[in-house]
């Protein structure tokens, strides 16, 4: 019998890391199996990370890495499915469900995975072989579980033993009452209660009714009976697999496949001196969430582990063996059937209802709630949903024959695949559970994942990351600054003075001004500022995504300019004044020792049609899907605030006019994309000589990566000529997406070209 394990560790148990493993089906778009091979824009096989191939070509693994928080893991996994997704063919969808669709009627058209090492190849041919294709068919979700170390150094001085004595007990403990008790889960969750044609072959045994979960029965992909474990104790089953190998019952150790393995972290073949993490393999996908499963699944299996942990129970080889049963039994009763094992599941959850209550422990209550009436009533299980959805998809009544519900389920998975297939598409510049992160990060990451780059997100709220690949690792903050810049660079193009000065010393055209640092001096200064040209731009002094900023073309009341002033004091406690360039303002995104994309920006504006007010243009307008707010969609919503109310009122203009059909109305007289403004792609059309005015200029910034933004009066003339060009700026941080998603003209991955300057193997990957 194991030690008790003292009640006051329970919140510290619940401190865990976690990591889930997702398999899936290629299918077309009539849900039938894919015929192209894995995905080529995912990379090598050989080194990805995170979206791996498992036993035919056709079924993709989504892989999490190690993540503090459940909630965390699943965000993951929606990023993933969005990655493997977009990275298919677009006639292409995942398969929502742990049954496969409908097989071929030839057992040797499934395509084992093309995969380089040859011993892998060799051991999908030895499983073929064994237990056959159809059966490495099927999908599921494979659960890992790791408690914190800090649990473990409290009670290994609670038992006085050392922390891997404790962690192999308690691993163990939860081990054996998992066997014992995993139908529980099973009777839950499970949710494949029938096949498609193809998956038995003709004499093969088979449920004659359906089932709750045919996976987790005998018919699912198991192992062969005779191929048991000993969990009495870590060394026992290290001892047992190994000898199942000896004995040739086994080709190697990963081939043991278990419902829950014991895990030390490394390769199979190298067993450490203790458990690491426990990996729980008996989970059907749940085809009503796109991710395979729910965060309320994983927070009740987590609760049912603890239970197992802090139980007085500890399962013995006969109960194991009689729990091994119990679960068949459970899998292959009728949905609908009220389970046999009723009063012993009931007795379960009032067993984790009570120490969730003495522990204290913050756990959603409804949980338990839902899985008592799940046990007093099938009709609430995962199972009979998705019967319900198969009966009213398929036009089905209860006691009709199993090829109609095998038909109806290859309906309800097409319908769902398809469901989850137009959210991964619908805004394709989002990454899913990312989806609140600056958009140029979230394309970042999704490159990142792409390529098979390990990324942990450090910070969500400054957009923080980690990418990890080759044998290194690199930061990457607001998806463009990284150790190629100096800290000094982005400090210098920050400060707008600052930048101004350094490039007019080194020979280039920039605006004269003035700065402020007190909204008094700067009212004062109005019949000096007059004077600094026909135009006049007033705007904060640090502040990007042209926020805060008023532009004056021509003369300007003494109202109007304090009006401005009050907008650009309101962003920063100094702003400038300074003189207008007249002409085309350009954004070139400098990388290195070249530009990768010129972008024209033209101001927020909305064209007339003589009949809709310009609040109703701007609305109509702001519909384009590509349009959202806070740089989480490609171009930014138009706004109708102070600063285009003034640029509007100095076209005698109000937000209730109306334009005429063909009229152009601008909103604004700064062109930035953040601010509503139309981006159009001109990196093919902008003269050479333009590009390396640009590049020279943040070389004199002493940056790597900028986003400058140049105003060309005429980009046919030359550059040489006088007041060919003026610099307006630079920026630390350039957006990316503007470039990725222009308005018009073409896209250019630029996400993709900063990964490939941290990690230049992924460019030699292609």
């Amino acid at each position: 019998m194991t030690n008790s394990i003292p009640k006051k560790l329970a919140p510290l148990f619940l401190r865990g890391r976690y990591g889930l493993e997702r398999e899936s089906q290629r299918v077309d778009h009539d849900g039938k199996l894919a015929k192209t091979p894995h995905p080529k824009k995912l990379g090598d096989r050989s080194y990805h990370h995170t979206i791996q191939t498992d036993f035919s070509e056709t079924q993709i693994e989504l892989i999490t890495p190690v993540l503090s928080s459940i909630s965390g893991m699943l965000d993951y996994v929606e990023a993933l499915y969005d990655v493997a997704l977009r990275s298919m063919d677009k006639e292409e969808m995942l398969w929502p469900a742990s049954m496969p669709p409908v097989l071929p009627a030839q057992e040797e058209e499934i395509e084992i995975a093309d995969l380089k090492r040859f011993e892998e190849v060799l051991y999908r041919r030895y499983l073929a072989k064994v237990y056959g294709k159809r059966k490495q068919m099927v999908s599921g979700i494979h659960f890992n579980f790791e408690v914190c170390p800090e649990f473990f150094d409290e009670l290994a001085s609670e038992w006085d033993c050392s922390a891997n004595e404790a962690r192999n007990e308690v691993y163990l403990k939860i081990s054996r009452n998992y066997l014992r008790s995993r139908w529980l889960i099973t009777y839950l969750f499970g949710a494949t209660p029938v096949a498609a044609d193809g998956y038995f072959e003709k004499d093969d045994p088979r449920p004659e009714t359906l089932v709750r979960s045919l996976r987790s029965s005998r018919f699912g992909y198991t192992n062969h009976e005779n191929l048991q474990a000993d969990y009495t104790s870590y060394q026992k089953y290290q001892q047992s697999i190994r000898q199942m190998v000896t004995d040739g019952l086994l080709s190697e150790e990963k081939e043991f496949y278990a419902p829950l393995r014991l895990r030390s972290g490394g390769p199979f073949k190298e067993f450490g001196d203790h458990v690491r993490y426990l990996e729980i393999r008996n989970i059907d996908i749940d085809p009503f969430a796109r991710a395979g499963i729910t965060q309320e699944e994983l927070v009740f299996i987590r609760l049912f582990l603890l239970y197992l942990a802090f139980s007085p129970e500890d399962a013995d080889r006969q109960m194991i063996e009689e729990g091994n049963q119990i679960n068949d039994q459970i899998a292959l009763e009728h949905p609908r059937q009220v389970s046999r094992y009723q009063k012993e599941g009931l007795a379960i959850l009032a067993g984790m209802e009570k120490m969730a209550a003495e522990y204290q422990l913050p756990l959603p209550k409804y949980l338990l709630e839902d899985a008592k009436r799940a046990f007093l009533d099938p009709n609430e299980t995962l199972a009979v949903r998705l019967l319900d959805q198969l009966e009213e998809q398929g036009h089905l009544k209860q006691g009709d024959p199993l090829p109609r519900y095998a038909e109806a389920f290859l309906t309800f998975g097409t319908a769902a695949a398809k469901k989850y297939y137009s959210s991964a598409w619908e805004k394709d510049y989002l990454l899913s559970g990312f989806s609140d992160m600056e958009l140029s990060t979230q394309l970042l990451m999704f490159d990142a994942l792409q390529k098979g780059l390990g990324m942990e997100v450090l910070d969500r709220e400054e957009q923080f990351l980690s990418l990890s690949g080759f044998g290194r690792k690199e930061y990457v903050k607001n998806a463009n600054m990284t150790s190629k810049d100096t800290y000094v660079s982005a400090l210098i193009m920050e400060n707008k003075v600052v930048t101004k000065k350094i490039l007019e010393r080194a020979g280039f055209r920039v605006p004269h001004g003035l700065e402020f640092s007190s909204f008094e001096k700067a009212r004062a200064a109005y019949e000096q500022v007059k004077w600094l040209g026909e135009g006049v731009v007033i705007k904060p002094k640090t502040t990007n995504y042209g926020i805060g900023i008023s532009i004056f073309k021509g003369r300007f009341s003494a109202d109007d300019y304090e009006e401005a002033l009050r907008i650009a004091f309101e962003e920063d406690a100094a702003i400038l004044v300074e003189e207008f360039f007249a002409g085309t303002e350009y954004r070139f995104f400098v990388l290195g020792d070249h530009v990768s994309a010129v972008l024209e920006r033209t101001p927020a504006n909305v064209t007339g049609d003589g009949v809709k007010t310009i609040t109703q243009l701007v609305e109509e307008k702001n519909e384009d899907p590509l349009r959202g707010t806070h740089h989480r969609a490609p171009l930014e919503e138009i706004q109708l605030s102070e600063v285009e109310r003034l640029m509007l009122k100095e076209q005698q203009l109000t937000p209730e006019s109306v334009p005429a059909a063909g009229q152009t109305v601008y909103l604004r007289e700064n062109s930035n994309v953040s601010t509503g403004g139309d981006s159009i792609d001109r990196t093919d059309e902008l003269p050479q000589a333009y590009k390396e005015i640009a590049v020279q200029a943040v070389h004199a910034l002493g940056a790597k990566i900028s986003g400058i933004d140049l105003i060309i009066p005429n980009m046919n003339i030359s550059a040489q000529a006088p007041n060919a060009y003026g610099i307006l700026e630079a920026n630390f941080n350039p957006a990316m997406h503007m470039h990725i998603y222009p308005y018009q003209g073409t896209s250019r991955r630029l996400t993709m070209e900063i990964i490939e300057m941290l990690f230049p193997e992924v460019k030699k990957q292609k």
